[in-house]
């Protein structure tokens, strides 16, 4: 039986690895220049009206056309919109709050732009509470874990980016398309597994003096936020004795009630742990959205658990990490996993230098096919290990006629509203995908 703190470590590992000096990675049109060229280059903040807490994650979607993405752990995004597609509106949303609409006509940057989002909730009067705390609540759901979820293996296919920034820059970018062997709710002694399909990274490499983070782990570690499979992460009776739960308002999501469960660590515990909120399904009481974020009080035990080795003469400092899963309901009325993202973001300060830099890294997974047929565990060779760097990996796999219409997602756009209007065929199918 693995510990609390062993299990938070496979977490947070997913966004750890190796830190060291050596070549950056230049991608052409991420300077100024080459954007204001090509693209229309949308920025502005998201965050909470009522205390303007910056609201990570959030979708920015430019309204009638296929451009969208999502704010970074500060709630700032980036929209780049070529110069040839008509822009007059973008819309913003975020889970529990009302949507904003924006005009940007007369706005042809919203540079250093806030928008407000107000929260949105159901008069808890106006519905029926079945549970009467949110602990109780709690448990009522991880019994019908096996009613909402799926109880056989499957295959799924995915699409997964790894992405590091120096300030607003970007210093790497990896991306692939992977086999999941999605091991079954109902069981908690088989695990997923990841095979890599195909993956590439930026071919344009130029020395640059800089820290390069190694992510570890890639896919197979971002899995891990599957809550539900993995419920020690945050829902074992062990994290009953971490956490405090609440039962904070009712929302309507995706057309159907919520149950919004808060959750904050415990004053007394003092390892780092998390906060965040779970939503529930009022109907079936089955959790289809989580969001959460890691506490980092503990600065040192946080830097410890992150690190994993570093040049002499610097000092990492973690700032904030932040995570978010979802999943989809289908017509079986079973919920499915189907996204995950993280993102990291550190202070790098030398000894002999006097300002610090920032870097931020983030990991995303959109699931973009699945199948409950010819379902087989992967070769132990063949499985994509936790201790393996996916930027280390790709080039092996190669393939520029494999990606063609994958060309289009930018650095920026959000994968899952680029891979719901792309035709599935440039991910995977049996006549054209070429074998790694």
């Amino acid at each position: 039986m693995k510990t609390m703190k062993q299990l938070l470590l496979m977490l947070v590992l997913m966004l750890a690895g190796v830190i060291q000096t050596q070549a950056g990675i230049h991608f052409p049109g991420e300077d100024e220049t080459t954007d204001t060229t090509l693209y229309i280059v949308y920025t502005g903040k998201v965050v909470d009206a009522s205390d303007n807490t910056p609201l990570p994650f959030a979708t920015i979607e430019g309204k009638g056309v296929n451009f969208a993405t999502v704010t970074n752990i500060d709630g700032e995004f980036t929209l780049k919109v070529p110069r040839n597609v008509t822009l007059n509106n973008i819309k913003i949303s975020y889970v529990g709050y009302k949507n904003n609409t924006v005009g940007v006509a007369a706005h042809r940057n919203l540079e250093n732009r806030t928008i407000r989002l107000e929260p949105t909730s159901v008069n808890l009067q106006e519905v029926t509470v079945r549970a009467e705390d949110a602990l109780g609540l709690i448990q009522e759901v991880l019994t019908k874990i096996n009613d909402n979820y799926s109880t056989g293996d499957m295959m799924m296919t995915a699409f997964y980016r790894e992405t590091i920034k120096k300030r607003r820059n970007y210093v790497s970018i990896s991306e692939a398309v992977v086999d999941i062997f999605k091991a079954a709710y109902s069981n908690d002694f088989k695990f997923d597994q990841v095979k890599l399909l195909q993956g590439r990274k930026s071919a344009d490499v130029e020395k640059m003096d800089t820290i390069l983070f190694k992510v570890q782990g890639g896919p197979v570690t971002t899995l891990l936020l599957d809550i539900v499979k993995n419920p020690y992460l945050l829902l074992s009776d062990q994290y009953q004795k971490v956490y405090n739960f609440y039962i904070t308002g009712v929302i309507s999501l995706n057309d159907r009630l919520h149950y919004v469960v808060s959750f904050n660590q415990k004053p007394h515990v003092t390892s780092p742990f998390y906060n965040g909120k779970l939503y529930i399904d009022m109907d079936k009481l089955a959790i289809t959205e989580a969001e959460f974020e890691l506490n980092m009080e503990n600065e040192m035990e946080v830097a410890s658990m992150f690190i994993r080795k570093k040049p002499a003469g610097v000092n990492v400092i973690p700032e904030r990490a932040a995570y978010r899963t979802k999943y989809t309901i289908e017509d079986d009325n079973t919920w499915y996993f189907s996204y995950a993202r993280a993102e990291v973001k550190f202070d790098v300060k030398w000894d002999r230098k006097l300002f610090k830099t920032q870097y931020s890294t983030m990991s995303e997974i959109a699931i973009t096919d699945r199948q409950e047929e010819s379902v087989d565990k992967f070769p132990f060779k063949e499985r994509y290990k936790r201790s393996q760097v996916l930027d280390e990996l790709v080039y092996v796999f190669f393939d520029q006629d494999f990606w063609k219409g994958y060309n289009v997602i930018e650095p920026d756009q959000s994968i899952e509203s680029a891979i719901e209007k792309l035709n599935r065929r440039f991910l995977k199918t049996p006549d054209s995908a070429p074998a790694p």
